[in-house]
């Protein structure tokens, strides 16, 4: 884009100073190559922070190593000096615009149901039952449910939990759900 702008920005120049009238329609016709590629390339980066965003609410607040290993090193490892939102137009800080995000629906959920706030990420389908039977995947270590009690989870251990406490690590691939 910037090789078509300054090849186009000469032909202006020269069409002005020398009167050539024949650089006219390449002139249009580049400018209209510019726009086109402007807004494929707005839209591009559009669709890109909409699939972030839907990360957020798939996987919760933390994504897994997989899907941060196919983030390029920009959207990972950037670093924002400003707290400014980054909309469609910049490459660059999609892992920031990720986390300003998480953080404005974690603000938002915390003004909602009083002291605890509301997660509305929970139950993205209505439940069927308040408690299911889970498998872990992974050593995950100490795990306290609401009434205090701890339950160690170790790699394939079943246990019978409440489905908002563990809905998080279903989705992160800690636990899976047990269909009898």
């Amino acid at each position: 884009m910037k090789a078509l702008y300054e090849q186009n920005q000469s032909d202006v120049n020269e069409a002005k100073s020398s009167g050539r009238g024949d650089l006219i329609p390449t002139i249009k016709f580049r400018h209209c190559s510019l726009l086109r590629n402007q807004r494929c390339t707005v839209a591009y980066l559009y669709d890109r922070l909409l699939r972030i965003r839907a990360l957020r609410w798939e996987y919760g607040s933390v994504l897994p190593s997989a899907l941060r290993f196919h983030m390029s090193a920009e959207e990972y490892n950037s670093e924002c000096q400003d707290s400014a939102f980054l909309g469609p137009e910049s490459h660059s800080g999609k892992m920031d615009w990720f986390n300003r995000y998480k953080k404005s629906l974690a603000t938002y959920m915390r003004s909602l149901g009083g002291d605890e706030g509301l997660d509305i990420t929970q139950d993205m389908k209505p439940p069927k039952s308040l408690y299911i039977e889970v498998r872990c995947l992974k050593d995950y270590g100490e795990f306290e449910v609401e009434d205090g009690t701890s339950v160690l989870l170790k790699k394939n251990s079943q246990h019978f939990l409440p489905r908002w406490k563990c809905e998080q690590l279903i989705r992160q691939g800690i636990l899976e759900h047990v269909l009898s």
